[in-house]
């Protein structure tokens, strides 16, 4: 009887928030204590209300808490009495925790919960389900709250049982009664079912996250390459560029160095024509002296004396053939010096817009799907022109370098190492890399639409677009409609279309040519490897009249 004073001690002097002895106790208008410290931590999260704990009642304006001084002291008493705090080894349960359903008086957590018994026990309780044969039979599982929801509410049984054709969990007597005739097993054959499908989607989902840890790995690498790329390419371009002015300072000392050689050159014999000149005049001036001075003798003897003694004057160089030219003499080096900066202004020009293309154009290789409809595909867009270095000469180009005509008779064009010399064809100024999308007007009987590297042979009977392992060709005819790349060819069954989309993604190996119209359908994929940029080709041929044009998409 004492040990049960004692307990009852106990729960009257806990407080019922943090379930030990009350520390510093607290009583509200309610009547009910704590410690002082938990219901200030209790209060101070809630924002307006502030309510007793076990009774609910609100308290408008907060209490002013003052410690209960008596309680205190008995507190303090009892203590010394023999009443200690909760022993370390026993875990009474929390407001979160699962209770012991055995525990009188205060209660412990609860460690494990039995589905047969449909209830919870303590470390103590749980014995003789670890004791005794017909309870070891049962079922333990982690403490629960929510063993109740085992019992069927019509027939106050476990629900042992599961309707495939409701989808519930039911009891015996539901198998029998309201799900007589539906497909029904057992919650445990139910529950392998489902775990299997659970295994299936776990295995599914972890086969997921390692390919996703792959990918994420790849896309590290990614990255890590195209800084170090980007830092490589801009260490090479500022060689390269250093070369460059290295090189234009080295021309321009050469051609100082050629001016002032022949400056001096030039100044030694001007001066040298300028003493001979001033000699000339030294000797005149003299002979003009001595002339007067025989014109002025009054002797007559003495004149005809001397007369004959004086030697005939030498041969004069003609003034008229010195030419002056002021500030003129060195205006042709300039001249050549001004349609040397204009080429270069001109090459670096059309250089730079395939390296700002080449640039801009860089992208990460995702796992993207094709475009399917036109503002998919219009996203890639870009604007092309064709080259004129390359153009054949039997091919005109017009409406901006965008359209080129086959011709009855050759262009008077001139002579360059990238033009085509065998075939009426063209290749455009751009380069292409990474994912572009451009559509070309066809009219008349023979056109190809390409698309093919830089370095495609201009000249021979394997130059033509399709023909080499440089280019990818869509021929259209009036005898076939085909795709040929390495001279192998490939007959499409379809209608030969007016207007030809071309969808490349470099870095993907992706080239797909599609008839365009109100609807857009696939002639042909490739996918391959590209090695270089690509540009875009067109052929125009045998006879004249056909174009092609390259589109202003919108």
């Amino acid at each position: 009887m004492a040990q049960k004073g004692v307990d009852l001690d106990e729960e009257s002097f806990s407080c019922s928030i943090c379930l030990d002895l009350l520390k510093d106790p607290v009583t509200i208008p309610c009547g009910h204590s704590y410690c002082m410290k938990c219901l200030q931590g209790l209060w101070d999260a809630e924002e307006k209300v502030h309510s007793c704990p076990q009774c609910r009642k609100t308290f408008t304006p907060r209490p002013v808490l003052v410690k209960n001084v008596m309680l205190a002291d008995l507190v303090e008493q009892l203590k010394k009495t023999g009443l200690q705090a909760a022993p370390a080894g026993l875990c009474y349960a929390g407001p979160e925790d699962v209770v012991c359903d055995v525990c009188t008086g205060r209660k412990l957590k609860a460690i494990k919960s039995c589905l047969s018994c449909l209830a919870s026990y303590c470390e103590e309780h749980l014995q003789p389900h670890l004791k005794a044969a017909a309870l070891k039979k049962h079922k333990l599982v982690e403490p629960s709250k929510n063993l109740q929801e085992n019992i069927c509410s019509r027939h106050d049984e476990v629900m042992k049982m599961f309707c495939r054709t409701d989808q519930k969990s039911i009891c015996y007597l539901c198998s029998v009664d309201e799900h007589r005739g539906h497909d029904t097993v057992s919650a445990a054959a139910e529950r392998t079912e489902k775990q299997r499908e659970l295994e299936e989607s776990q295995q599914q989902i972890q086969q997921r996250i390692q390919d996703r840890e792959k990918e994420l790995k790849l896309l590290q690498q990614e990255v890590e390459a195209i800084n170090h790329s980007a830092d490589q390419s801009v260490e090479d371009s500022e060689k390269i560029f250093t070369e460059m002015i290295r090189l234009l300072q080295k021309r321009s000392g050469d051609v100082e160095q050629q001016i002032r050689s022949q400056q001096q050159t030039e100044v030694r014999r001007v001066k040298g024509l300028q003493e001979e000149l001033e000699q000339d005049m030294a000797e005149l001036k003299r002979r003009d002296a001595e002339l007067k001075q025989l014109w002025l003798t009054e002797d007559h003897s003495h004149f005809l004396l001397n007369y004959p003694s004086l030697p005939p004057l030498s041969e004069s160089t003609p003034s008229a053939s010195i030419h002056v030219r002021p500030l003129t003499y060195f205006e042709d080096v300039t001249a050549a010096v001004s349609e040397l900066r204009d080429k270069l202004q001109d090459i670096l020009r059309e250089e730079w817009t395939n390296i700002s293309l080449t640039v801009s154009h860089l992208d990460v290789l995702l796992s993207e799907p094709e475009p399917k409809s036109r503002a998919d595909f219009l996203r890639y867009s870009c604007q092309i022109t064709l080259d004129p270095n390359t153009a054949n000469r039997y091919v005109l180009l017009s409406e901006e370098n965008r359209k080129v005509a086959r011709m009855e008779k050759p262009q008077t064009v001139s002579d360059h190492p990238d033009r085509f010399i065998k075939y009426s064809q063209v290749l455009s100024r751009e380069s292409l890399t990474g994912r572009c999308y451009w559509e070309v007007e066809r009219r008349g009987k023979y056109v190809s639409v390409a698309v093919a590297y830089k370095n495609i042979s201009r000249s021979g009977s394997k130059s033509l677009f399709g023909l080499n392992d440089k280019s990818w060709s869509l021929v259209c005819s009036p005898d076939r409609f085909s795709f040929v790349h390495n001279s192998i060819e490939t007959s499409i069954p379809a209608p030969v279309p007016s207007r030809v989309g071309v969808y490349l993604d470099h870095r993907a190996g992706v080239l797909s040519f599609y008839s365009v119209s109100e609807s857009r359908t696939l002639l042909h994929r490739v996918q391959t490897t590209f090695t270089q940029p690509l540009h875009a080709g067109l052929w125009v041929g045998w006879v004249s009249g056909s174009t092609a044009e390259l589109c202003k998409v919108k």
